[in-house]
């Protein structure tokens, strides 16, 4: 029996690709190991949102070349729809998947054999016109399955190269996906995240779909279901029906991540992000009032191209007014075939770096204020997996806080109650109630 691994770069959605290829492998009598020098086959599912993430990968490929030279690589995803050649051309690779053709892998190596070096497989990503929903039970050993129920986008933030590598937005099926979530609670999950490039504008090219949060109110009344986390949406499609749906349900997770990328309105309008800082605003200490326990997180982007000192002012002064719990910061990384390439006025190295200090400590700030709230309190929590990025001895509670219980006995994938024991710049840590 060939064994493979898989390795993956970027956001959730690339992580619920990988969950969709396990499957496929696992299907044509593959398995999966957890050592890259065990493996036959390697896949390295890919990200190009930044140069940084670009450079990461070829570096991966190149290292998992040398460690295991008789494996065939396999490289898929974001990077291998922008740039195939070049990832064709490195040591190793045998075939560069476009995300059109990815599902179709494991018919593609029984085709093609195993002897290709650098053969390209790339459909045009206008052949796209659904979000097929893959069965997500194969985690690779993490707790919480991710269920991928939208995918592409249609608007066109001029810094951002993922339309051109996801294709046009397109939603799955909403009784796909409540027959996908029905499976994932009969098989035991106890929490599902639900993701999508662009989540909440789920359903609003489809007649009959109904939007996010029509599905979210049938998700919700499945039996057996214990809790469902939303990925990240976007502020001019967060309709605060919503919020008010997860202040009455208790199996939402009080989390919401909600980029804002930047606090000025004029680098927002430079940015073609269609909102105003106050919406953003607005809208935080909606949820905030609506669920005072709610995590609230954010995407800032720094050093976009003509971004003043003041306009660096205005993002800090929304970030550090915004009832916030954690901050996600990068800086601007021009991508060939955005507008924002071409600009002028880019920001110095060093002045990047200056500003990124800075919302690096207002959101380590920003952590240790939200986490003390609840020093002493009672959380709903889940418990991790080793493979989690947390490790294991990990409970993440339902408004994301990770928290270390040291020496607990209760197994991954269980929904428990924690008290919030310790709380440090370094850490939380908590006690799990026992029943």
């Amino acid at each position: 029996m060939s064994r493979f691994y898989i390795q993956t770069f970027g956001c959730r959605c690339n992580q619920a690709d990988s969950a969709a290829i396990r499957e496929g492998l696992r299907r044509q009598s593959m398995s999966e190991c957890n050592n890259t020098s065990d493996a036959d086959l390697i896949v390295v599912n890919t990200c190009t949102v930044t140069h940084r993430s670009d450079q990461q990968i070829r570096q991966a490929i190149r290292r998992l070349h040398r460690k295991n030279p008789s494996a065939r690589i396999v490289v898929a995803g974001c990077y291998a729809e922008r740039a195939p050649d070049t990832l064709a051309a490195l040591p190793g690779v045998g075939l560069v998947i476009g995300n059109a053709s990815r599902e179709h892998l494991p018919e593609i190596l029984e085709t093609c054999g195993h002897t290709t070096q650098g053969k390209i497989y790339r459909a045009p990503l206008e052949s796209l016109s659904t979000c097929p929903i893959q069965p997500m039970s194969q985690t690779g050993g993490k707790t919480r399955p991710l269920i991928k129920l939208q995918d592409g986008c249609d608007a066109r933030c001029s810094y951002c190269i993922v339309p051109k590598v996801r294709g046009s937005g397109r939603s799955a099926h909403p009784e796909h996906v409540l027959t996908e979530i029905r499976s994932l609670v009969k098989n035991g999950f106890q929490e599902i995240v639900l993701t999508g490039v662009h989540l909440g504008t789920y359903g609003r090219k489809k007649e009959g779909y109904g939007r996010l949060v029509d599905l979210l109110q049938r998700i919700i009344r499945i039996p057996g279901l214990g809790r469902i986390r939303l990925s990240s949406i976007e502020p001019m499609f967060f309709e605060r029906a919503i919020v008010r749906l997860a202040a009455k349900s208790e199996v939402f997770a009080h989390h919401f991540h909600i980029p804002v990328q930047s606090g000025s309105d004029r680098i927002l309008r430079r940015m073609r992000r269609p909102y105003r800082a106050s919406k953003f605003r607005d809208l935080v200490h909606f949820i905030h009032d609506e669920i005072p326990d709610a995590g609230l997180g954010t995407d800032v982007l720094v050093g976009f191209p003509g971004e003043t000192d003041q306009d660096f002012d205005e993002t800090c002064d929304l970030i550090q007014t915004a009832p916030l719990a954690y901050l996600h910061v990068f800086p601007f990384s021009p991508r060939e075939g955005t507008e924002a390439f071409t600009l002028p006025d880019r920001i110095p190295p060093d002045t990047v770096k200056q500003r990124l200090s800075v919302l690096l400590k207002i959101s380590q700030a920003k952590s240790l204020s939200f986490r003390r709230q609840f020093l002493g309190r009672i959380l709903p929590a889940i418990t991790l997996s080793k493979e989690e990025e947390q490790g294991s001895s990990t409970v993440l509670t339902g408004n994301y806080i990770h928290a270390k219980v040291p020496a607990h006995s209760v197994p991954p994938n269980r929904l428990v109650d924690v008290c919030i024991e310790d709380v440090t710049s370094g850490g939380t840590f908590a006690r799990i109630i026992e029943p």
